[in-house]
């Protein structure tokens, strides 16, 4: 099986004792689920009558056929997808599903599909979580043949991912996935909680071949496989003396394919039972918590009654639970019942279970490593860098691919830089690096989705647009977007940041530069704005225009010419009214007041008659005495 990554582990109280009724079955209600034939050209419908879907639509990486596809019986094992290291060094499936817990099943093989013998070593994450690493050399039967793996996750942001991380140079590769959504209550979530991943170690039918999904048309609604239970049984000389025998029946099983679990009646119609000590050797990884399901049903028809067999189940030499199947649930009845084992130091757990009344019976093993999900980026920073990756076009070697920052034990996407915010409790992005990388987009608008940013460096690309109001992050220190093609305004939203560097010298720049912008060279930082189309107004630069600005005009002149506009206006509105509004109302053409004309008419004729008697006076006095009279 693939290894997982190491934690610290010890033994715990039993949890929970579970007993299943059976009411009613109803319609299962949950209808998402993806079977991705991986490297596959077509969609096709197996001899199970399940539907698969080829993968081109979701991922990247090149598809292949396994060196030799006759020895596989199933057409989804025959073809791969691999991600060659042109790709990036992460690849992701992600694929939109609603909210809820699904049921994610990989097979990974190598056959020797590029002839070169050296199988890969990388990485699988599940929702943002390494759960599986894969190692060269791969064991021989793994390598040649394949295997299955599995785990139950909560998926909470819309968006199901599973993503592969390449290590040195070797391409990881994929035979087939499957999603298939899940009760969310199922395997006790209500108290192990949402944030952690069930990564299968074990799923046995005791007492029968392999069934469930892939392996026979017995149906378990939630697409698990279990395999026998066989090659984990331990069989030393004494058992083998002693016998150990298999039960079956073809009796319905009460409290069977129901929630939440919907464990399917096939598991509980077979069962093995020994004389003395059944015992099972699981392989475990150190340092992982492990949940442990045993199923039960007394399908032994001689058994009718309490007390006729009880026996003891010990975990690793530690007595957790005695069991009375008939006491819990009568006869031909599931029963299930769980354990948490915690600070397990060894690589095997050990099952008995020891007869104290008759003989131990078992129908289903299961063993589930519990692993802590895995920090993710904040939802909103996930937006704003795969805006940024559309946007400036980066290629696909820079692997952009899946969540910019998780997992946290991988490095972030290259270029980036991320760390946990404040309360510990998400990845957010502090870096973007990506001088001289052949860019040739825009900048996002949603990089001020990126409140956590300290240093942007585009510089050497071939960017063009403007500058996004975006980048007022107050977080920001460092800004270096020299030798683009930018151009447009510096945006005033700089000046509300604190910059220590700015570097925005060879571009194609104009306007007004924000004084708080150029201070930062005044206060001991660095800026540099040369060799730009147009930029003015401070020192080194040349003065702007009354009618030149930042934006195309100056303060002074969006002043000057609203004032003009205004007078303009008012005047134009004036002569409306007196030429057009008032006339129309009044019907007043500007004649002077007929009373005024008549008054004005007698005064004329009162200053001739005047004048006239002042002129026949100076006559008639011409040898006397001068006038005294002064004209009116």
């Amino acid at each position: 099986m693939p290894f997982l990554f190491l934690f610290s582990l010890f033994l715990s109280l039993p949890i929970l004792t579970l007993s299943l009724s059976s009411p009613p079955l109803l319609p299962y209600p949950y209808e998402t689920s993806y079977r991705i034939d991986c490297g596959g050209s077509t969609n096709f419908t197996n001899t199970f009558n399940e539907t698969w879907l080829s993968d081109r639509n979701y991922t990247g990486g090149v598809s292949a056929l396994v060196s030799e596809p006759h020895r596989f019986i199933q057409q989804q094992e025959k073809t791969i997808r691999f991600f060659p290291i042109s790709s990036g060094k992460k690849n992701c499936y992600n694929i939109n599903v609603p909210n809820g817990r699904y049921y994610f099943r990989t097979f990974t093989v190598y056959d020797n599909y590029d002839g070169k013998l050296h199988s890969p070593s990388f990485d699988l994450s599940v929702e943002k979580t390494v759960v599986f690493s894969y190692r060269s050399p791969w064991p021989e039967d793994i390598s040649k043949n394949g295997a299955y793996s599995d785990l139950f996750a909560f998926v909470d942001d819309g968006e199901a991912d599973v993503c592969f991380y390449s290590f040195a140079t070797d391409p990881p590769v994929i035979g087939s996935l499957e999603i298939i959504q899940i009760d969310p209550m199922s395997y006790d979530s209500s108290s192990i909680g949402t944030d952690v991943l069930l990564v299968n170690y074990g799923r046995l039918t005791c007492g029968s071949n392999s069934l469930g999904s892939g392996f026979s048309n017995d149906t378990d609604k939630f697409g698990r496989a279990w395999q026998s239970d066989e090659e984990f049984r331990v069989e030393d000389s004494i058992l083998n003396s002693e016998g150990v025998r298999v039960l079956v029946t073809s009796n319905n099983i009460l409290g069977t394919n129901q929630g939440p679990n919907y464990f399917p009646m096939k598991l509980y119609q077979t069962a093995v039972t020994a004389n003395r000590v059944l015992e099972y050797d699981l392989p475990v990884d150190a340092k992982l918590d492990y949940l442990v399901w045993f199923h039960f049903a007394e399908i032994d028809s001689s058994v009718g009654g309490v007390g006729q067999r009880v026996f003891d189940i010990l975990i690793n030499q530690r007595n957790v639970s005695r069991v009375d199947i008939y006491k819990q649930v009568g006869g031909f009845v599931a029963f299930s019942w769980h354990y948490t084992v915690k600070n397990l130091n060894t690589t095997s757990l050990n099952v008995k279970l020891v007869p104290v009344v008759g003989h131990p019976l078992i129908c289903g093993l299961e063993n589930y490593a519990l692993v802590p999900k895995d920090l993710s980026t904040v939802p909103d920073q996930v937006i704003a860098m795969r805006a940024l990756k559309e946007s400036l076009r980066v290629p696909d070697r820079m692997g952009w691919n899946g969540d910019p920052c998780a997992p946290s034990d991988w490095d972030a996407w290259e270029g980036v830089t991320c760390h946990t915010n404040k309360e510990k409790s998400a990845l957010v992005v502090s870096q973007i690096d990506l001088g001289s990388q052949g860019l040739k987009g825009h900048i996002s608008e949603q990089i001020g989705l990126l409140t956590n940013l300290v240093s942007v460096n585009l510089s050497s690309n071939s960017l063009e647009g403007t500058l996004p109001s975006g980048l007022g992050q107050k977080s920001l220190v460092r800004l270096d977007l020299s030798s683009n093609q930018l151009s447009g305004a510096i945006p005033e939203s700089l000046t509300s940041s604190n910059l220590q560097l700015v570097l925005l010298n060879n571009n194609q720049l104009e306007g007004r530069v924000p004084e708080k912008v150029y201070s930062i060279g005044v206060h001991g930082g660095a800026i540099d704005l040369t060799s730009n189309k147009g930029l003015c107004g401070v020192p080194s630069l040349p003065p702007c225009p009354l009618f030149w600005g930042k934006g195309g005009l100056s303060t002074g002149g969006k002043i000057a010419i609203g004032l003009s506009c205004f007078i303009l206006l008012s005047v134009g509105v004036l002569m409306v009214y007196i030429f057009c509004i008032r006339k129309g109302n009044n019907d007043y053409d500007f004649g002077l007041p007929h009373d005024l004309m008549s008054l004005a008419a007698k005064r004329n004729r009162y200053q001739r008659q005047k004048s006239m008697m002042l002129v026949e006076m100076e006559t008639q006095n011409v040898n006397r005495f001068p006038t005294t009279l002064n004209p009116l």
